[in-house]
């Protein structure tokens, strides 16, 4: 089946000082990589990497990335399904406007969403544009699900897909979600070559410092903890799933030598939960002497960060770290429900 992934463009705000930046979309990345595997043709279209200098007026904030003309004019005309991320609530505005073109212009492709503004808001999605199905939560089983039903051509019920909103009529139906992935070794790395890794480097979209050439990276999976105020227990329940240490080193290794990669931000939502599995990823980071820089920019727990980690990170090439405190308050803390 020929499907078309698409990053749609975002929102900046020239006039404020935010730590929210562009960067490489390493979820569709991964569902790009998922995809392929399963047999399907997939391409990408990438709204900020194509026009990362680009940007339109909306008010007091501007959209970065292709218009929604040319992003018409960029869809396949023989793909026969489109899937949509988008992480941002911020940005739903300009990916709604897009949505409904892409419906306006091609009433038969199916398309499919997915991502954090999706999971967490998928009735008010559905009921605001035009979507056939969204995906719940950890999308790479659920997508691949769903396109082997779409690929089939044979009528299936939606009903029997864990992980899906869906329609039924006028009804917009959201299923039980799907059990979370726990060997997150056996999801393929991301499909990097079907994007411009150099686009978002050279613009420096990247989160956290900007070391040299920069790939994201994802080692765990999930966060064990439930603050209220945070996105993650809905998008990936409770549940905290590392990947093996070798395999992330092994994965870091490959970008050194096929992208001249040497920056790493790793995007997990708390890498550091087991002293055991990081203290095992620092060393074979220093054991293989790859002379990178790492960092963790999205922010992680700092329990297990004693002496001797904090000897290996930085032995092993971790340059930055941030820790999310929310507040020196422990009543603070209690009425945000820091969890």
């Amino acid at each position: 089946m020929k499907i078309q992934l698409i990053h749609p463009p975002v929102y900046v705000n020239p006039h404020a000082l935010t730590a929210l930046r562009p960067a490489p979309p390493l979820g569709l990345a991964y569902i790009a990589a998922s995809l392929r595997k399963a047999g399907h043709e997939v391409s990408v279209l990438d709204a900020v990497a194509e026009a990362p200098t680009q940007t339109t007026p909306e008010g007091r904030v501007r959209r970065l990335g292709l218009t929604t003309d040319q992003i018409l004019e960029r869809i396949d005309r023989d793909t026969q399904a489109l899937a949509i991320t988008n992480m941002w609530s911020f940005s739903w505005p300009a990916v709604r406007t897009m949505i409904h073109a892409i419906r306006k212009h091609n009433a038969d492709k199916t398309i499919v969403c997915g991502g954090e503004h999706f999971t967490g808001l998928p009735e008010f999605s559905m009921r605001t544009a035009p979507i056939d199905y969204i995906v719940l939560g950890e999308g790479e089983e659920i997508a691949v699900e769903l396109f082997a039903k779409l690929d089939s051509g044979e009528p299936f019920d939606p009903a029997e897909i864990k992980g899906l909103c869906w329609r039924r009529g006028e009804e917009i139906v959201k299923n039980e979600r799907a059990e979370r992935r726990k060997n997150v070794d056996e999801i393929p790395w991301p499909a990097w070559d079907l994007f411009s890794l150099k686009a978002y480097d050279e613009n420096n979209f990247v989160t956290g410092i900007k070391f040299g050439m920069t790939v994201p990276i994802l080692a765990t999976r999930g966060c064990p903890y439930s603050c209220t105020y945070c996105s993650s227990p809905r998008m990936w329940t409770t549940r905290w799933y590392p990947r093996d240490p070798i395999d992330v080193a092994n994965e870091i290794e490959f970008y050194t030598k096929e992208y001249g990669a040497n920056n790493f931000p790793f995007q997990d939502l708390t890498a550091i939960i087991k002293k055991e599995w990081v203290v095992a990823f620092a060393n074979e980071l220093v054991k293989r002497d790859l002379d990178i820089n790492w960092q963790m920019p999205s922010g992680t727990r700092c329990e297990v960060v004693d002496d001797e980690v904090a000897d290996l990170l930085y032995r092993s090439g971790g340059r930055s770290l941030c820790f999310a405190p929310e507040s020196g308050s422990e009543h603070t803390r209690k009425l945000i429900k820091k969890k």
